[in-house]
């Protein structure tokens, strides 16, 4: 085959460092629109994403030239540094190491 063909489906959850409450309404649609830049800039799309104020869910279907871990270092890094940048968090903001990731397939997504 001379292309490469894929459909991966991947829900993201990863949290706020230490599982402070430091996401605020007042900044979280800003918040999401720059993860959801991050994740179109690697090729891939995303289809839900929600920051609580602990915690993200983020729901994407990923680019064959990019893995999770790599989508995931990317999105964690570049909100952090936007979230610092604009000072809307008193000190500075980190997301917890790691991650969650679960695979769907195209059938529960319909």
């Amino acid at each position: 085959m001379a292309n490469t063909y894929t459909q991966l489906y991947v829900q993201f959850v990863f949290s706020v460092q230490g599982r402070a409450n430091f996401i605020m309404e007042s900044f979280r649609d800003e918040l999401e629109k720059v993860m959801c830049g991050i994740v179109s800039n690697h090729k891939c799309k995303t289809y839900a994403l929600y920051c609580n104020p602990d915690h993200t869910h983020l729901f994407a279907s990923m680019h064959p030239t990019i893995s999770p871990s790599k989508l995931m270092e990317q999105v964690k890094s570049g909100s952090s540094t936007w979230l610092n940048d604009k000072k809307y968090i008193p000190g500075k903001f980190a997301w917890q190491d790691g991650f969650g990731a679960f695979t769907y397939s195209k059938s529960h997504i319909d």
